[in-house]
């Protein structure tokens, strides 16, 4: 049976990287891939690391060959991918534990060719998020196209590694990386694939660690002939596609937008811009958990386990919608709540101390997520909230619903289907004994 997704890293002179390349790729949380690494004849040990990974998992395939160049690996690879989908990587970066899994999900979300995403961009201990569209639901052509003109040059629309690609689009009409081409190639490819894809989707969650700094033409040891061949080449690329996408009066509107993309690529266009002034240390992006307590023993160290992996999936709902992880918390417990609390209860519910609570609620209240009403029965009494949720909420909402599921699924992988029954039936015992302790 073929896997779902073929995941594609062309490997050279990497064996410092590439073990953590393919690390991420062997922790995904979706795990119905094939992962092709090619051997790009590389002089230091990497082959070697590529086949000791290859011994230990049957999903991964290497290639062997001679040093013809990244384009050549990749189209190596694609002669050999199986998968529905295609998703690449660089060996210098790696990616997110649920990088394939949303990439897999917002393509299978509706009809959709290309789905694209926000990466994090590495520079030493640093680390910053990039993205361009913030657009939510499927998009045309012509809407994706209208997006890309209004930043060319954005290295967010040229690279493959942020992106999934449908293979039966690939393969019907034979699109293949330029081995001709040692600048933009990923571009070209992109512009290719672009023209015969119907349907696109953005997330906004980073999922890939770019720390690769490409250089420029200059450094690549090429003759101005070869410069100004390349470029001529790409130039073209680029306004066959602009002419394929649009009319020839909105491309004639789009004319110098274009062009100043052209002179952008002229400079090198390939390395993106300096981190952004809020990047943050490295590390400090996702949630982190503390060895320590991974495997501590004892009742606190369980209750944290338990809502640590809670906090993991809420966190890449939290993310898409941009909130902060004690926002979307707290708005998954109001949203479970069945009765009308006072703020303290709501607080204690959510686990969020009085202040935090406080600040998210107002949050939450200014993001137009959650309406609260307060109500006082009596006058000794505390106020209580009377809670609704505007429409503006339901998508949101339903991103935390298929986060709780994701706990829920995570929480029980490793039970058999008998297993998980029984669990459920003791787990519910367990729940009425300690509601009549509480009581």
């Amino acid at each position: 049976m073929n896997p779902t997704v073929s995941i594609i890293v062309p490997v050279y002179n990497a064996e410092k990287t590439v073990g953590r390349c393919i690390e991420s790729i062997l922790n995904q949380e979706y795990s119905d891939f094939e992962l092709l690494l090619v051997n790009d004849g590389s002089t230091d040990n990497s082959g070697a690391v590529c086949d000791e990974y290859a011994a230990k998992d049957s999903r991964i395939q290497v290639f062997h060959k001679e040093n013809t160049g990244v384009s050549a690996s990749r189209n190596l690879a694609l002669d050999r991918a199986r998968g529905t989908y295609l998703q690449f990587l660089d060996s210098d970066d790696w990616i997110t534990p649920d990088a394939t899994r949303c990439l897999v999900r917002a393509a299978e979300s509706g009809p959709c060719d290309l789905v694209i995403s926000d990466f994090y961009r590495v520079v030493g201990e640093r680390v910053s998020q990039k993205g361009d569209i913030d657009e939510d639901g499927l998009m045309t052509r012509e809407e994706y196209a209208a997006h890309m003109m209004e930043n060319p040059a954005d290295f967010y629309y040229g690279v493959l590694w942020n992106k999934l690609y449908r293979r039966s689009i690939v393969e019907a009409h034979h699109l293949r990386m330029n081995p001709e081409i040692s600048w933009c190639e990923d571009f070209m490819f992109n512009l290719e694939y672009i023209r015969y894809a119907e349907d696109f989707r953005a997330i906004q969650i980073p999922i890939y660690y770019y720390v690769k700094t490409k250089g420029s033409l200059a450094s690549q040891s090429l003759t101005i002939s070869q410069t100004v061949k390349m470029k001529l080449m790409f130039f073209e690329y680029y306004h066959r596609f602009f002419k394929t996408v649009l009319d020839e009066d909105e491309y004639e509107k789009s004319r110098l937008k274009v062009y100043r993309f052209l002179l952008d690529a002229a400079g090198d266009g390939s390395v993106p811009p300096a981190l952004h002034p809020n990047s943050r240390k490295l590390g400090d992006e996702r949630m982190q958990v503390s060895p320590h307590v991974l495997y501590g023993e004892g009742v606190m160290y369980d209750a944290f386990r338990e809502r640590k992996l809670l906090d993991r999936y809420l966190e890449t709902a939290a993310l898409k919608n941009d909130l902060a992880l004690p926002d979307a918390k707290l708005l998954l417990a109001l949203w479970e709540l069945n009765f009308q609390p006072t703020r303290r209860e709501a607080a204690d519910f959510a686990n969020l101390p009085r202040s935090t609570f406080s600040l998210s609620l107002q949050k939450l209240t200014a993001r137009g997520l959650v309406k609260i009403t307060d109500i006082r029965q009596e006058k000794q009494q505390a106020r209580r909230m009377d809670i609704s949720f505007p429409e503006a909420a339901k998508s949101v909402l339903a991103d935390l619903e298929t986060a709780r599921q994701d706990y829920e699924s995570a929480r029980l992988a490793a039970l058999l289907p008998g297993e998980v029954e029984q669990h459920n039936r003791l787990a519910e015992k367990i729940q009425d004994h300690i509601r009549e302790i509480l009581q």
